[in-house]
């Protein structure tokens, strides 16, 4: 196609982002670094360029192949980088705390604390209590 391509427009047309604002966001907050560096969303990307996105806790590196500027299909997208990322992280297989049985009504006051413990919002809780004004 063409020999450069801004990594903004890249990044949302292979699909590793949603939408070309989230890309160029991603670019402008730092989460975006090409062959090490960080860029800004105009960065002009060739091919070989290393490519890595940091988002929602993960990093996705994609070595580019193929220049392209039009949003397309997952299957399509896939051909246009060689994706050397890490493996996700393994899913915890423990149960949602505060998951209540259907049919057993509103949770007690008790229930309630106990739910918020297993959360980790009691000490949340106690602070925004404590801050209250009492009158």
């Amino acid at each position: 196609m063409s020999e450069s391509v801004r990594v903004d427009v890249w990044i949302w047309s292979v699909r590793l982002v949603k939408t070309r604002s989230l890309a160029a966001a991603a670019c402008r907050g730092g989460h975006v670094r090409v062959n090490g560096e960080r860029v800004k969303p105009a960065h002009a990307l060739k091919t070989g360029d290393e490519v890595r996105i940091r988002q929602e806790g993960r990093e996705r590196v994609a070595v580019v192949k193929q220049l392209i500027r039009k949003r397309v299909g997952a299957p399509v997208a896939v051909d246009c980088y060689v994706d050397n990322s890490p493996p996700p992280p393994p899913r915890e297989a423990v149960a949602p705390a505060g998951i209540r049985d259907r049919g057993t009504g509103r949770p007690t006051k008790r229930d309630r604390r106990e739910m918020d413990r297993l959360r980790g919002l009691e000490a949340s809780r106690r602070a925004a209590a404590a801050a209250e004004p009492r009158g």
